[in-house]
């Protein structure tokens, strides 16, 4: 003798809406078990490797920095102040206006999603030389997004705007 099953007695529609909230739910649960995300310290030695490397991107702007290489993923995009986009070779590659002057990093902050993001956000500036000669300074703020992979952090994306400087 078979017991009745409550859900045979639903029609197909309200069967797939109850799973439907079910899943859900579910969902919601798991996502509210998520480790909150949280500022770096200045004094954590991650942080300080992060911002580093954030200068030595800038600094590749001045002089020559070999060690970029190591920190742009091979999978990197990022979108430059023109709104080109832009690859791990062109990210690596000389400006037209290279070498640039004065590189000076201005405040960085990193927040950590997890265990393995983190968003970094920082600003910076550079003197130029521009089309008709004259050196003018350039000022850009900027978010970059770091991936651990295989225990090593790697810049994955960034986003540049140039601003006004002050």
């Amino acid at each position: 003798m078979k017991l009745p099953v409550a859900s045979r007695q639903l029609p197909v529609g309200a069967r797939r809406a109850a799973a439907f909230l079910v899943t859900m739910l579910i969902a919601g649960l798991v996502q509210g078990q998520e480790p909150k995300s949280y500022w770096g310290s200045p004094d954590d030695p991650l942080v300080k490797q992060i911002v580093a490397s954030e200068k030595m991107w800038l600094d590749a702007d001045c002089s020559r920095q070999p060690g970029l290489k190591d920190v742009i993923a091979a999978d990197f995009q990022g979108t430059a102040p023109n709104g080109e986009r832009t690859d791990k070779a062109s990210a690596l590659s000389d400006s037209p206006n290279w070498p640039a002057k004065d590189c000076q990093l201005g405040p960085v902050k990193v927040r950590f999603f997890s265990e393995s993001l983190a968003m970094v956000y920082g600003s910076e500036s550079s003197v130029r030389a521009m089309k008709d000669g004259k050196a003018a300074k350039r000022c850009l703020v900027w978010t970059d997004t770091w991936v651990k992979r295989a225990g090593k952090w790697q810049i994955i994306a960034a986003q540049d705007t140039e601003v006004k400087c002050q």
